[in-house]
């Protein structure tokens, strides 16, 4: 007896979350996500890595004047934030794309069953 779930169903009105997080369509949405997400997020973290190590280690590199006063550590440093900007609008265009449009058929799907009569 011990075995037994004795967790309450879901009451009336209420959402089961948890067969919304089982459903396929929500586990395709969370790997549409996370197929998007994780590789850019480890370029990011490379990227930075590298620029880190650079200032670091390659410091006659990053001092080396571009324009002016203007040296390469200024510009791989300015890169940093511009690829920042960059990766944030390929994901807002990406989420506007593949990620809202399932988002909102999940959620239509839901209050759906919420209003349909029992």
């Amino acid at each position: 007896m011990a075995d037994q779930d004795t967790r309450p169903g879901p009451t009336a009105g209420a959402i089961d979350y948890l067969a919304v997080d089982n459903s396929p369509q929500f586990q395709d949405l969370r790997q549409t996500q996370r197929g998007f997400v994780l590789p850019v997020v480890a370029v990011s973290l490379v990227w930075y890595l590298v620029y880190v190590l650079a200032a670091s280690w390659a410091t006659d590199f990053m001092s080396t004047p571009v324009i002016g006063n203007v040296n390469w550590g200024i510009v791989l440093g300015l890169a940093q934030i511009a690829t920042t900007f960059a990766f944030t609008m390929w994901y807002v265009g990406f989420a506007d794309r593949k990620l809202d449009p399932a988002a909102a058929e999940i959620r239509h799907r839901i209050e759906a069953e919420l209003e349909a009569p029992k």
